[in-house]
């Protein structure tokens, strides 16, 4: 018998537009990481951007890396973080031998929770150690309780990062998710919304940080005939080839959203007869691109996230559990972390289902049929 075909989670969908960017950089010799297309593609992203200033980068990692070095944190300073993501959020403010504070999650947006953002700022505060910076993520492409959030980052005084890796077309009260708070960061890494096969971006409203970012992403060198060098530097500058696929998928980006919500609507529809498992829902003011559609199953189910899982596996479909949180992480163990189990009770429940925009609706169809089969088993 035949095996049905693999259903990945969400693999890269590239069109001929970006074939015909990338032939061009070839044509032209531009194989490098300096060239035109790296140009435009930062100008088609700021205007996606409320026409911030943009660096186009190697990775998001690297965004958020630039992002804290832009913000001034040091070694030994605190720097707040959301523990329910991946571990990208997190692992530059090590690179700096800076201390991670992981903040749980509220219910609603499954994001950093304001009210303990608030606490674990009051006693730093009380301990005369002001955290250096916020690194604020938008799981999955829902936006987080900005307005909450950013009020209490401006109250104190402390800038904000916006992890947007997830959430490239996702917006809260129509302004795009990156633009609101000092810094934004996304990711263009293969299993995004949009890909540049590997990279990310740095946008800021600020001109000056962004010719910072754009001089320490390319190794820190000074103006001069030879390589001179008064500052440490990085590899961080994306290839020009890279940027010619980005350029490509921009044009797709709408298109794209629209199909992961689409998407998310049938898993929605086709699913809500099964009353053990729920959906992540946009709140008032939140439009998410819905990245990865997720589902929380009942904790009094007799089906868990590892029998579906595997089930789904026996298909031949990719599904994945949600992020395990950074304080349960065993190089995070030592972290100071303010947790109200949210992000603990999602993780155990909660798992990600095949998303991807080259899915047809046969493909759709089986994943939903599949579970289905699961529960009426």
């Amino acid at each position: 018998m035949k095996e049905d075909k693999k259903i990945w989670l969400s693999p890269p969908h590239i069109g001929n537009k970006e074939k015909e960017l990338v032939k061009e950089a070839f044509n032209t010799n531009w194989i490098a990481p300096v060239g035109p297309h790296i140009d435009s593609f930062e100008i088609e992203l700021a205007k996606r951007s409320r026409n911030s200033n943009v660096a186009a980068l190697s990775s998001g990692t690297a965004a958020i890396h630039l992002a804290l070095i832009l913000a001034g944190v040091q070694r030994g300073d605190d720097v707040i973080c959301s523990s329910f993501t991946f571990s990208a959020s997190a692992n530059p403010i090590k690179y700096l031998g800076a201390n991670p504070i992981f903040v749980d999650s509220e219910q609603e947006s499954w994001n950093m929770c304001p009210f303990l953002l608030e606490k674990a700022i009051k006693d730093a505060l009380s301990k005369n150690k002001k955290p250096k910076a916020i690194v604020l993520v938008h799981l999955y492409g829902m936006p987080a309780k900005l307005d909450q959030i950013m009020r209490i980052a401006n109250d104190y005084d402390i800038p904000v990062i916006e992890d947007a890796a997830e959430a490239l077309g996702s917006t809260y009260n129509s302004q795009p998710l990156g633009t609101f708070g000092d810094f934004g960061v996304y990711s263009f890494n293969g299993n995004k919304i949009i890909t540049t096969s590997g990279g990310g971006a740095l946008v800021c409203e600020d001109k000056a940080m962004i010719d910072k970012a754009r001089f320490l992403a390319t190794q820190a060198r000074d103006e001069a005939p030879h390589y001179e060098h008064s500052q440490i530097g990085y590899n961080y500058r994306i290839s020009n080839v890279c940027a010619a696929i980005g350029l490509g998928q921009l044009e797709v980006l709408d298109e794209r959203v629209m199909q992961k919500r689409k998407i998310n609507e049938y898993y929605k529809n086709e699913l809500s007869t099964i009353n053990d498992i729920s959906f992540l829902e946009e709140r008032d003011g939140s439009y998410s691109n819905f990245w990865l559609t997720t589902i929380v199953l009942d904790s009094n189910s007799a089906i868990d996230k590892r029998k579906l899982r595997l089930h789904l596996e026996k298909g031949n479909i990719e599904s994945r559990p949600l992020w395990k949180p950074m304080h349960l992480q065993p190089i995070f163990s030592n972290c100071k972390a303010y947790v109200n189990g949210v992000s603990v009770d999602l993780f155990n429940r909660g798992l990600c289902l095949p998303s991807g925009t080259y899915m047809t609706d046969e493909d759709i169809k089986r994943v939903v049929t599949k579970i289905k089969e699961l529960y009426e088993a």
